[in-house]
């Protein structure tokens, strides 16, 4: 594997996605200054690389300032349609969502992150509702806990040592033995029930998206008001349609590679 001390490392490429990755993260539009600040970079090298990408029309400019183009959104849905589950997995949570009445999402794990990848609103329990695209961290919630449960144990050891753990509300979970326990439980159940540890107002529960192999891919879930459901009662009542959707998903994947 490549890293920014070895000689395959390409240094120029990974600071021009660099910049892209911060351009859409900052206001819509930035000056030169402001983009070299974010990134940490001299303006003149800065401007050479917004001259490249506005020359490949993933940038334009007024001569002031510079703004991210439509186009950027083609490295993003790049990785969507390598998602073998993605295509149908929208159709999924429609179904699922007017089956039990509540939202629910499909993510995937980046690194101590999930990211959205799918997401179904059918009530609204956050002031600011997770979209596509949306990160929230692995340790506070349901889906989190899941696809962790799908980490090799040198994989998890490694995130359990390194990871963030922030606490997020007065009981959300930062002690590393202790995620470890609730990380293994969810294997071991093969879901995931979580309440109150990213935002007080909010429940989940999850369960994983297989491949063929059995290997964990993503995990579902249905976010629920904290307070409105017991985790027996939530897992009575959701837990065998969350696992059927699962399960409609790995369908779609059978005979890929």
């Amino acid at each position: 594997m490549a890293t920014p001390e070895s000689e395959s490392f390409v240094r120029t490429f990974a600071r021009g996605l660099k910049i892209i990755e911060t351009m859409g993260q900052g206001e819509a539009r930035q000056t030169l200054a402001d983009v070299a600040a974010a990134v940490d970079l001299p303006r003149t090298a800065v401007r050479r690389f917004l001259l490249t990408l506005i020359e490949l029309s993933f940038v334009k400019t007024d001569g002031k300032h510079y703004w991210l183009t439509p186009k950027v959104l083609r490295l993003g849905l790049s990785y969507l349609y390598t998602l073998p589950f993605w295509r149908q997995s929208q159709l999924a949570l429609e179904e699922l969502g007017a089956r039990i009445g509540q939202s629910c999402a499909v993510s995937v794990l980046d690194e101590e992150d999930i990211v959205y990848v799918q997401r179904l609103h059918t009530k609204r329990i956050l002031s600011m509702s997770p979209s596509l695209g949306s990160r929230l961290p692995a340790h506070a919630v349901s889906m989190g806990r899941v696809l962790l449960s799908g980490l090799e144990d040198d994989a998890l050891d490694a995130y359990l040592q390194s990871a963030k753990l922030k606490k997020l509300t007065t009981i959300t979970v930062v002690d590393r033995d202790r995620l470890r326990e609730t990380v293994m439980l969810a294997r071991e159940r093969g879901y995931a029930w979580v309440d109150g540890e990213l935002d007080d107002s909010i429940a989940g529960l999850a369960v994983p998206v297989r491949d063929q192999d059995g290997t964990i891919v993503a995990a579902i879930n249905v976010s629920l008001p904290a307070g409105a459901y017991q985790e027996d009662a939530a897992v009575t009542e959701f837990l065998q349609p969350l696992r059927q959707t699962a399960s409609q998903l790995r369908s779609t994947m059978v005979g890929l590679r």
